[in-house]
């Protein structure tokens, strides 16, 4: 039990973060893990930031407008796009 906590803990912090699919595959590949615990565990985490982003969400909505929040977020999708194609390389 203490190995699927600690993937859905990865899997959820890596989801904020984009990286889910990483996570899941590197978790995936420990013959240690249970396959169907890490699919549970990396799903139950997509979830549950989903979960914490709708109610994020609900609230803003309260403060900004619909519209600044679609201009906010589609000019922070392409900033981060941008910074991906220009940044430092690893």
């Amino acid at each position: 039990m203490k190995s699927l906590f600690v993937v859905f803990v990865s899997v959820f912090l890596a989801e904020l973060g984009d990286k889910t699919q990483l996570s899941t595959v590197l978790f995936a590949s420990d013959p240690n893990l249970n396959r169907t615990g890490v699919f549970v565990a990396s799903a139950t985490a997509l979830v549950l930031s989903s979960l914490i982003a709708v109610l994020f969400g609900s609230q803003l909505a309260r403060f900004i407008s619909p519209g600044a929040l679609k201009s906010l977020a589609g000019a922070g999708f392409i900033i981060i796009g941008i910074w991906l194609l220009v940044g430092p390389r690893s």
